[in-house]
């Protein structure tokens, strides 16, 4: 069988794949995190199998813990999340307003140096801007709301998501054995060593990306804390949380955070105490934790990332964030690989096949 009948016939297969991932997508969640978990726990099953214990047992107590651990988290923070998230809410208004006293004597003193008509046009234009940004965040929510936070599928991600997890994580060496059976013999090493930097990828995405994200939530609802911060737990996890989105994480939890701050603070020293946690937590997240825990194994761009980011969240709603991340690792290994093949061919040489006989 020729190369272009083997490459038709995998993009035919990708293509069937893409449109069963789109049908399926209402129901694909607690298939995928059970996935995401089971790859983040086989490093500490392939360690406990090296320490003489079955892969039925390590998995069996790995997954235990884990979700034990889950469960703990959950019904301690939980509480205190929703009475912030009900409490923080309703204060909105009273930020609001705090807000437009501190920004109006800063608008009084720009209308006195932008002329009256520029300044119109600003103000219009920002409000069309903000709307839109509101209508597009609106949408991407609620098509995250309704692939992935339903009832039906809350439920199914208690229920399935552990079950899926264990059988993963027990016969992931036999899956992969018996899916390399079926791989063409002549590309087998070319796929394996593809596969390989997929795996690189995402273990340095993934599962360094979660580390950073943990230390980081915890920092920040921490210092928050014990700075006084009104919502300074709320602040300080999501931030942490949404930090696996290049530099948009912090950003966010910074402007809550001042906005906060100015809100509720007097004087402008426990504002800058505030800015100072931001800073010190990127600080520490730029030259020390993402250095250590992801490295530069990754090779995926940050601008890539939010686009992946956002078009798997507007596609495929909350399964399509889950998704993003692995599908722009896959993409990208195959992608540089297409890059180098292009280099070693005769195409980039600018040969045809008659020169390079000659040759």
């Amino acid at each position: 069988m020729s190369r272009e009948r083997h490459l038709v016939i995998w993009l035919a297969v990708l293509t069937v794949f893409c449109v069963l991932v789109y049908l399926l997508k209402s129901m694909l969640l607690p298939f995928v995190a059970g996935m995401g978990v089971a790859y983040f726990l086989d490093p500490v099953a392939d360690r406990l199998e090296k320490w003489g214990l079955s892969r039925t047992l390590a998995t069996s107590l790995i997954t235990a813990v884990f979700f034990a651990a889950v469960i703990v988290l959950l019904v301690l923070l939980v509480p205190l999340l929703e009475g912030q998230v009900v409490a923080f809410i309703g204060r909105l208004p009273g930020y609001a307003a705090a807000l437009r006293e501190y920004a109006g004597p800063l608008l009084e003193r720009l209308r006195t140096i932008v002329p009256a008509g520029e300044m119109d046009s600003l103000g219009d234009a920002a409000s069309t801007y903000a709307g839109q940004a509101i209508k597009w965040i609106g949408t991407i929510l609620a098509s995250v709301w309704s692939g992935g936070v339903a009832l039906f599928q809350l439920i199914s991600l208690v229920v399935i998501t552990p079950l899926v997890s264990f059988y993963l994580l027990r016969d992931w060496d036999r899956i992969v054995e018996r899916i390399d059976v079926y791989l063409p013999r002549e590309s087998a090493p070319t796929i394996h060593d593809q596969l390989s930097k997929i795996d690189r990828t995402l273990a340095g995405f993934i599962r360094g990306q979660a580390t950073v994200c943990l230390i980081l939530g915890v920092f920040y609802a921490v210092g928050l804390s014990l700075l006084g911060l009104e919502f300074g737990l709320l602040i300080g996890l999501g931030t942490g949380l949404i930090s696996f989105i290049p530099y948009f994480g912090m950003m966010v939890g910074l402007a809550v955070g001042i906005g906060v701050a100015l809100a509720q603070f007097s004087d402008l020293g426990s504002v800058a105490l505030v800015a100072a946690v931001f800073a010190v937590g990127q600080v520490a997240e730029g030259n020390f934790l993402t250095p250590k825990l992801v490295g530069d194994r990754v090779g995926l761009h940050p601008v890539w990332v939010i686009f992946a980011l956002l078009a798997g969240g507007t596609l495929f709603g909350f399964t399509g964030i889950l998704l993003a991340v692995p599908a722009a690792a896959v993409i990208g290994v195959l992608v540089r690989f297409v890059l180098e093949s292009y280099r070693d061919s005769r195409l980039y040489e600018g040969l045809g096949d008659d020169a390079g006989d000659r040759r």
